[in-house]
């Protein structure tokens, strides 16, 4: 499992999103990830599904943030 965070990043997101993210530059990942980090910081229904499962809460932060970027 990965450790950093840009590993955590593309380890929560769909297989789709990890291939398009991964073709992007480093910065460029480093600041989707910290967008995701952020996400679920921020998010108390996050905190509530992180207690049940950690990896759906980060797949969750990880699909609002693609869809921020795409929106």
């Amino acid at each position: 499992m990965p450790t950093d965070t840009v590993g955590r990043f593309l380890a929560a997101l769909d297989p789709e999103h990890r291939e398009a993210v991964s073709a992007r530059s480093r910065e460029e990942q480093e600041r989707l990830a910290g967008a995701w980090e952020r996400e679920l910081e921020a998010d108390d229904e996050l905190d509530t599904l992180d207690e049940l499962s950690p990896r759906a809460a980060e797949a969750e932060a990880a699909r609002r943030v693609m869809e921020r970027e795409a929106g």
